[in-house]
């Protein structure tokens, strides 16, 4: 007899067909089989879509039975990759490339995302764990970094990609720093190289919050940049410079708690005077915004996100916050579509710490370049863009998911701008985003 308010595998084989396309995708990447004896692929986030060397469309995504936030889940994320050679209409079936299959096959793989050489050579990168944490199970990890040059058929061995220690991080050099690159790293930076926000969540050695509120735990913003990934180097010679390292960290006041920080989740947008434009999530109600002039290398300090110039601030609770330029990853081209919840997390009967439900409905909102603004880009009104019925996904035997957290990616290709989204993270879909 399965627990209450859980779900059953008989459930869950009922809910699907009618639960796959109530967000209205294009594109369907990957549906869980979900059977009784082998429930490894339910969970499904950090979906990044990227373009392959080969002309293909690529993906990589964090894969498990559910996400182990916690040393009392199955420790089974993965790392898996598809293609697909007509555009996204078919994929091929999920290859594991990094971490365990089952629970008990290893230390857990996660959070992995692409670089791709000019040769053609495909890196990718991911956090791997080694058993211990330091402030949460599923941040801490060492990065590990394979390659593949034969547009994925095989892949190399994993190696140790040494990581600037910050000040943020635990004394002990022992214990792996708490780090999460949540999007692709995009051609923004010095000569076109690739670029990159990090969330660096701080040692709870370093700096606990007195709060019991998970929200209040101290994180930080900061970019790197890739320097040599074009000269197809082995992973572990890999040179990475950071920038908003250390003190210079990006930092947005955990309201009421001014010594704490949260700000998390960056993404980059080029905009067309050249500058780079920053968009992070924070527990204050709202995205925030920072600019940069010199490529990314120093960045101002983070303010609320406004619709424009004196206008009202967009509202958003602590939730990933996407914002993706509509030309293309380094286009610049002063169109922008930002993905929010249009709430600052009172949702129905919810309120802001309940991260599992009011992370819905999504809205689209599109943002335009204006030139001497304060604020460079400018926004129109949120317009709801996707919801689901409120009938949860996930795990047979669990609660199931109800949020739509947006660990998205998007693409541009022929034109058509498409974005890449976990539902529910159970489905992995695609939506073009339509003029």
């Amino acid at each position: 007899m399965a627990a209450q308010n859980t779900i059953t595998v008989e459930q869950m084989k009922e809910r699907i067909p009618a639960q796959l396309h109530i967000t209205k995708p294009d594109y369907v990447v990957f549906v869980p089989e979900v059977n009784a004896t082998e429930v490894c692929d339910t969970g499904n986030e950090h979906f990044l879509v990227f373009d392959g060397p080969d002309g293909s469309l690529m993906a990589v995504w964090t894969q498990s039975s559910v996400e182990n936030y916690s040393a009392d889940l199955p420790a089974d994320q993965h790392i898996v990759f598809v293609q697909s050679r007509d555009e996204g209409k078919t994929w091929t079936k999920p290859r594991i490339i990094a971490g365990p299959k089952v629970p008990g096959d290893g230390f857990m793989a996660s959070w992995a995302y692409p670089l791709v050489s000019k040769t053609g050579r495909i890196y990718v990168l991911y956090s791997q764990h080694i058993g211990k944490f330091d402030s949460f199970f599923h941040h801490t990890g060492w990065l590990n970094g394979i390659y593949s040059d034969d547009n994925g058929k095989t892949w190399s061995k994993p190696e140790f990609i040494p990581v600037t220690r910050s000040i943020n991080d635990n004394p002990d050099t022992a214990m792996p720093p708490n780090i999460l690159c949540w999007q692709k790293p995009l051609r923004l930076g010095k000569d076109g190289k690739y670029f990159a926000g990090i969330t660096r969540w701080t040692s709870f050695a370093v700096r606990k919050s007195p709060l019991t509120d998970w929200r209040s735990a101290d994180a930080r913003v900061e970019f790197m940049r890739f320097e040599n990934v074009d000269e197809n180097p082995e992973p572990k010679d890999i040179a990475i410079s950071w920038f908003a390292f250390n003190d210079k960290a990006l930092a947005v006041p955990f309201p009421g708690h001014p010594e704490l920080s949260v700000c998390q989740e960056p993404t980059v947008v080029k905009l067309p005077d050249g500058r780079l434009f920053c968009v992070v999530r924070t527990a204050s109600g709202s995205p925030f915004w920072s600019v940069s002039s010199d490529i990314g290398e120093t960045w101002t300090e983070p303010r609320r996100l406004l619709k424009r110039d004196g206008g009202e601030a967009l509202l958003h609770p602590l939730s990933p916050c996407p914002m993706y330029d509509m030309g293309g990853s380094s286009a610049g081209s002063g169109s922008y579509a930002l993905f929010i919840h249009n709430h600052d997390g009172h949702y129905k009967q919810y309120g802001p710490t309940d991260t599992s439900f009011h992370r819905r409905p999504i809205h689209l909102v599109r943002g335009h370049f204006q030139k001497n603004a304060d604020q460079p880009v400018w926004f129109d009104e949120p317009a709801l863009f996707m919801d689901h019925d409120g009938v949860p996904l996930g795990k047979p035997g669990t609660p199931g998911r109800l949020d739509l957290a947006l660990y998205s990616s998007f693409t541009v290709r022929n034109g058509v701008p498409v974005l890449w989204y976990p539902e529910r993270k159970f489905f992995l879909l695609g939506r073009r985003i339509r003029p």
